[in-house]
């Protein structure tokens, strides 16, 4: 027997568009079934209607055939044989109709019963466990959107208990219903099959038995066929029954599951998070706008496919293309109080959609996945385990240090093992290293941008003044910077900043470094915006290269520690020391990546500090400028041509560029 389509049971709890998309098949199945089968059970009723006509037609036939007998017939005489004859015939036709009798009798059992039972249980049970279905959909559409509206500030404890005990009830009553609708759906594709073929079997066989009587040629026919039709119907009712078996067992096994299934966001503290995911499926909330300021929420499945996103509505048979997700950026986002949001940014950096996950475990995934996936990670060979590899790294930068005296003690081990390989035992020297938590208190926030953009910047300050890198004013009058007696220009790109409660090492550099990257890391921060900074005598300034407006300004004298990473060269930072009011002072570490090697700013702004000292006395001022090359108009100094070549601006660069 050729296997049956079937609807899997496990799948009833995911509702999936793609378990949707297959139910709708045998949804118009059974629709199908139901048309057909009335138009059968019509054709059926009109076959037994005819049997019992000819029931009492028979029966009416034999009376009259009697009632010649009974005709005062005026030319009667002679009608003897005429009289026996149809005397004779009227046996045979009580005979026959006793016959159609039985058969009219064998038709209504064997064959307008069965389907007539079929269309009252079968297709009336699927067509009720239908509308149960859909009752049971909406409501728990309706409490998921009430659980999606919930604040992630100050909410109500004793409500989000309610809504989330709402939501596991109307989930759980779907997946009931769901569950009762699939297996009747399962076992019409067995009972249809029965159902048309047991009743042409009851009429055939009736209508045999009828004609045995008188021909036996019929029975000898068909006995052969009509017990391997019967030998089918006995296969098919005994997988009937194995499969109600099994559906009933693996209903009580989906029905035992745990609370947590059906509640969203059980395990909020620690979920078991996938980060190593390449693809993803699931439902989320769509944020479309449906005006100026208005905005609405819709429950989607959204699933990525190569490297885009796809969204595919309830019935659907396919997805359409949401977002290209190749180079593409993710991050959390805070969007109209709800929670677990976050949005999707094009590679342009142009703002793109935003979604909402149901749980935290979601959340993070979804973020994890779509950025494995905007690293093009899919089109490797082992896609799955670069994603592992990367992920590790990650879990490795933002692994804390507990202190930098580990750090040296590592660094003294490896120099004395060198030490000892050359018949040296050198001693290590005491180390004088902080702790950590002395240089940066734990959870300081930082910042990832430092100031506007320079288009709103530009908004809020109309009429300010351009800065020209080369020192020329734009009036012609002469600026205030022309006095300093050093300029040079580097090309940067702002990583973060964050608080510090010491300045006395260059350790505290080398932390905050750690600690800006490891939450670019997590946060997955990928994009930074390019300016230029110009070290001066009296000032270290970041200015746009496109508006050439100052972005922020830092007096060299505020700027007490600063150094290039150890290990990265290009990584660069110094800590500023801010007066604040009642006295009090503030310091903060500012972290950038340049184009050039960060020992060449290092150079410049240990330079600006020397000149700002030798300032007070004019013979070392002198000394100073004698001992340094200047340029053409004898204004500024001039470090060395290699540093001319990385500060210079009149290349051409875009706005973002990876970190």
């Amino acid at each position: 027997m050729p296997a049956v389509d079937k609807l899997l049971l496990e799948e009833a709890l995911q509702d999936s568009p793609q378990t949707r998309s297959l139910l709708s098949v045998f949804e118009e199945d059974a629709g199908t079934l139901t048309e057909y089968t009335n138009q059968l059970l019509q054709a059926m009723q009109r076959v037994y209607g005819a049997q019992n006509e000819m029931c009492l037609a028979t029966q009416q036939l034999s009376k009259q055939l009697l009632a010649y007998e009974k005709q005062n017939f005026a030319l009667g005489k002679g009608d003897e044989e005429v009289i026996s004859s149809l005397h004779y015939f009227s046996k045979v036709v009580d005979e026959l109709n006793i016959l159609h009798t039985e058969l009219a009798k064998q038709l209504a059992d064997t064959m307008v019963l069965p389907i007539i039972q079929f269309r009252e249980k079968d297709l009336t049970e699927v067509s009720t466990l239908k509308d149960l279905f859909g009752l049971a959909s909406n409501e728990h559409d309706v409490s998921m959107a009430k659980y999606s509206r919930l604040p992630k500030r100050k909410e109500n404890e004793k409500v989000k208990a309610e809504v989330a005990k709402e939501v596991a009830n109307s989930r759980r009553k779907q997946h009931l219903s769901s569950l009762q609708y699939y297996c009747a759906l399962n076992a019409l594709q067995y009972r249809k099959r029965i159902a048309m073929v047991e009743p042409m079997l009851g009429y055939t066989q009736g209508q045999i038995n009828f004609f045995k009587k008188g021909a036996e040629m019929f029975s000898k026919r068909m006995d052969s066929f009509l017990s391997s039709v019967s030998n089918m119907v006995q296969s098919i009712q005994r997988d009937l029954d194995a499969e109600a078996e099994a559906m009933r067992v693996s209903q009580q096994d989906l029905l035992s599951v745990s609370e947590s299934v059906y509640t969203p966001d059980s395990d909020v503290t620690s979920p078991a998070i996938n980060r190593n995911l390449i693809q993803k499926a699931g439902y989320l909330n769509l944020r479309n706008k449906t005006g100026l300021v208005t905005t609405t929420w819709d429950r989607l499945y959204f699933f990525t496919q190569g490297g885009n996103l796809m969204c595919q509505p309830r019935g659907a048979v396919a997805g359409g293309l949401i977002q290209d997700l190749d180079n593409c950026s993710v991050m959390a986002v805070d969007c109209e109080d709800r929670r677990y949001c976050f949005q999707i940014t094009t590679p342009t950096g142009k703002s793109g959609i935003t979604l909402q996950a149901e749980s935290k475990k979601e959340y993070e995934e979804w973020i994890s996945a779509i950025n494995n996936i905007s690293r093009q990670i899919y089109l490797s060979d082992n896609p799955e385990a670069v994603a592992i590899k990367l992920n590790q790294t990650a879990l490795q930068a933002v692994t804390p240090i507990t202190s930098f005296g580990k750090k040296q003690e590592m660094r003294c081990s490896r120099q004395n093992v060198k030490n000892m390989e050359n018949d040296k035992i050198i001693p290590n020297e005491p180390s004088n290293m902080q702790d950590c938590t002395q240089l940066i208190a734990p959870g300081t926030p930082i910042q990832f941008d430092i100031v506007l953009p320079a288009t709103e910047f530009l908004d809020q300050n109309r009429g300010g003044k351009r800065t020209n890198p080369f020192g020329e004013s734009e009036d012609g009058k002469k600026d205030e910077e022309e006095d300093s007696l050093l300029k040079q220009m580097f090309v940067v790109r702002f990583l973060g900043s964050m608080a510090v409660k010491s300045d006395s090492t260059n350790e505290v550099i080398y932390e905050a470094t750690r600690q800006v990257l490891a939450a670019r890391a997590i946060h997955n921060i990928f994009r930074t915006t390019e300016s230029h900074l110009m070290v001066t005598s009296k000032n270290l300034r970041l200015i746009d290269p496109q508006t050439q407006v100052t972005r922020t300004s830092f007096e060299l004298a505020s700027v007490t520690q600063f150094a290039a990473h150890q290990e990265n060269k290009r990584l660069i930072g110094f800590v500023v020391r801010i007066a604040e009011a009642l006295g009090e002072e503030s310091m903060s570490a500012y972290i950038f990546e340049s184009n050039t090697e960060g020992e060449k700013i290092c150079y410049a702004i240990s330079l600006g500090k020397e000149i700002i000292e030798a300032q007070k006395d004019p013979e070392a001022l002198a000394q100073l400028m004698r001992s340094m090359p200047l340029t053409n108009d004898g204004k500024f100094m001039l470090l060395n041509d290699q540093a001319e070549e990385d500060g210079t601006v009149c290349e051409e660069r875009g706005e973002e560029s990876e970190a």
